[in-house]
C-alpha cells in the first residue's frame, strides 16, 4: 500500500509539473531557476536549456527542444529504460543487472561530458 502513494504521489508530482510547463514558458517567467553553472562561467552545463526544450516538446515542437537541449531528447528514452528496470529490479533481475553494469553506467557518464564539452565549443 505504501509503496503505491508513494508512486501515487511521484505521478501526480510528474503531471503538476508537465502542467506548469506547459502552461507558462520558462523564458519568459521570471520564477524559473536559472543555471547556476552558466551564470558563475558563461558556459552551458548539460542541463541548460532544459526547462525551455521540456516546454517546447510538450508543445509538439520537437525542433525547438532539439534546439534548446538536445540531450533531453536523447535523455528521455534512458530515463524511461532505468524507471522500468528500477520498479522491475525483482521481477527482472537481469535486466536490472544489465542497465546497471559499470561500463553502461561509465559510458552514460562519458556521453554526458562530451554532450558538456561539446555544446561549449561548438
Amino acid at each position: 500500500m505504501r509503496r503505491w502513494l508513494i508512486y501515487g504521489c511521484a505521478v501526480l508530482l510528474g503531471v503538476m509539473a508537465g502542467v506548469v510547463y506547459f502552461t507558462f514558458d520558462p523564458a519568459q517567467a521570471a520564477y524559473f531557476p536559472r543555471c547556476t553553472f552558466l551564470t558563475l562561467t558563461g558556459y552551458q552545463c548539460p542541463g541548460c536549456g532544459s526547462q525551455r526544450a521540456l516546454h517546447a516538446l510538450l508543445h509538439g515542437d520537437i525542433v525547438a527542444a532539439w534546439h534548446h537541449n538536445a540531450a533531453l531528447l536523447v535523455a528521455i528514452p534512458v530515463v524511461l529504460i532505468y524507471l522500468v528496470g528500477e520498479l522491475k529490479r525483482t521481477s527482472w533481475p537481469r535486466f536490472y543487472r544489465a542497465i546497471s553494469h559499470p561500463v553502461i553506467i561509465c559510458t552514460l557518464l562519458a556521453a554526458i561530458i562530451l554532450w558538456w564539452i561539446g555544446r561549449n565549443i561548438w
